[in-house]
């Protein structure tokens, strides 16, 4: 018996209420009796660190595993009409299927929120490295958010995995049951912008020079006899500058758009000399938090926006009074936008990602020419958050408007106005509260049967009646694992 899945017409990337939906083959060579043919819509986060060398046992590090199965939809697609409540009443029922080849279409849409559950199948809690079997214990740490978005780039140690998996149930015990899977990427709808207060987010810093500092000529070191000129006369006050680094309030950064940035430098003492710039590096710094019960760690990746070197750029002149802001050309960052593979920031069970954006910048004071200016390179650091892109629908903004009497439809933050009377709402699962739909409270969670879907939350059930969001969808293309690295295995895990 042959099975396998194919998706229609799939997307570079799907995101929040979207509706996917494809075939299951099966190809029968003789008359069969089988259960049913189940199809699954997955959604999984999946941690594995090495515990703290134990004294007592110095030569092994134990392994720990921690599995999140953060979306689960299920579908019977033969026997036709039959949930799966009904057949986890009468596991052992077994339906003939004619010899043939045979097509059935299945369809999911893809919800908001993470429904974080417990599985009761210890089968896809097993994991395997070398050969050896690793058990995954239960998690009792769970977040309600939105769907997090697919991550790899961590082989062996992290991964956020998306899928629909086809198994093919036999009554008998002793034979294998088939399985297919369709694996793609998901990039979730950012959150409700806040609106921008007054102001602006910047990090600053300032800098001394000398006025007659000892020049040098290139290739030369210093001796000790050398003659060496004073370096600012008495009274005088010395040139002094601040560079600043501003971005909009709050900060910001939108995936597959330009850095909406400014640099200043500003004079804060009177000089009688040009300021050049020599050296800009623009860096987005990611940290990914990795969790797996008691064990944790943080992993980094940078991205560089834009680097140059050796610019002798004047900035401003020395005329300028003193409080005069010079800005320094955008175009040095423009038309460079935040890469493709750079996941928004996000939160789940037991990963994590945020954002730092990094600006070095290099001034020389004096001239441009190796050994002659006093250079100097500031580093200036911000932190910032990365959004998709994909804007929730307007719909669904105004639903947590009037969901929250009157208060502004920002889903991070809860109401503290009194609630309008008579909401309906759906009691949502394992104890998460709808009005954190976005902003990813840690809470305990129950368990839950494994073939149930979880109860949708308020905005999920919104979510059902509201079209796949029809604007702009930016690119995402996760790294994928090289080869030869270590992974967690697909086959043998399922």
């Amino acid at each position: 018996m042959l099975v396998s899945i194919g998706l229609d017409n799939p997307h570079e990337h799907y995101t929040n209420l979207d509706v996917i939906q494809g075939k299951v083959a099966l190809k029968v060579p003789n008359l069969t009796n089988i259960s049913s043919v189940i199809v699954k819509l997955e959604g999984e986060s999946r941690t594995r660190l090495l515990a703290p060398i134990h004294p007592n046992r110095p030569d092994r590090q134990r392994p720990v595993l921690e599995v999140h199965k953060f979306l689960y939809k299920t579908q019977v697609v033969w026997p036709p009409n039959v949930r799966p409540e009904e057949l986890a009443l009468n596991p052992k029922a077994a339906f003939t299927i004619n010899a043939g080849s045979h097509e059935y279409p299945f369809q999911f849409k893809i919800p908001l929120n993470t429904q974080c559950q417990q599985t009761n199948n210890p089968i896809s809690n097993v994991s395997f490295s070398n050969a050896i079997p690793e058990f995954a214990k239960t998690a009792t740490h769970h977040i309600k958010a939105t769907l997090p978005p697919s991550l790899a780039g961590f082989p062996g140690e992290a991964e956020i995995r998306y899928f629909v998996k086809v198994t093919v149930n036999r009554p008998q015990f002793f034979k294998e049951n088939p399985r297919a899977m369709a694996n793609f990427t998901f990039l979730p709808i950012e959150p409700p912008r806040p609106e921008r207060t007054d102001g602006e987010a910047y990090a600053r810093r300032q800098h001394e020079f000398l006025e007659n500092a000892p020049s040098v000529a290139a290739g030369k070191k210093p001796g000790l006899f050398d003659k060496k000129t004073p370096t600012t006369a008495p009274g005088s006050v010395p040139p002094r500058v601040a560079i600043d680094a501003r971005l909009p309030n709050p900060a910001i950064l939108t995936s597959n758009q330009d850095l909406p940035m400014r640099l200043l430098v500003r004079n804060i003492s009177a000089r009688t000399k040009n300021i050049y710039l020599q050296m800009l590096q623009i860096e987005l710094i990611g940290y990914t938090k990795v969790r797996a019960h008691d064990v944790s760690r943080t992993e980094s990746n940078s991205w560089i926006l834009c680097s140059f070197s050796n610019m002798a750029i004047p900035i401003g002149a020395p005329t300028d009074a003193v409080n005069t802001e010079i800005p320094i050309n955008a175009e040095y960052w423009s038309g460079k936008p935040i890469p493709n593979d750079v996941p928004p920031t996000f939160s789940t069970c037991n990963l994590s990602r945020y954002y730092e954006l990094e600006i070095r910048v290099g001034i020389g004071y004096g001239s441009y020419r190796h050994g002659e200016d006093q250079l100097i390179v500031l580093p200036l650091r911000l932190p910032v958050e990365v959004y998709s892109g994909i804007a929730p629908p307007k719909a669904l903004l105004d639903a947590g408007f009037n969901a929250e009497a009157g208060k502004p439809a920002n889903l991070n933050v809860p109401s503290t106005q009194p609630q309008a009377p008579h909401t309906p709402t759906t009691p949502t699962h394992a104890g998460f509260s709808s009005a954190n739909a976005f902003a990813g409270q840690p809470t305990q969670a129950h368990a839950a049967p494994a073939y149930d879907d979880a109860p949708p939350s308020y905005e999920d059930a919104i979510g059902q009646d509201l079209p796949p969001i029809n604007g702009y969808r930016g690119s995402y293309q996760p790294p994928t694992v090289p080869e030869g690295a270590p992974r967690f295995s697909d086959e043998k895990r399922r």
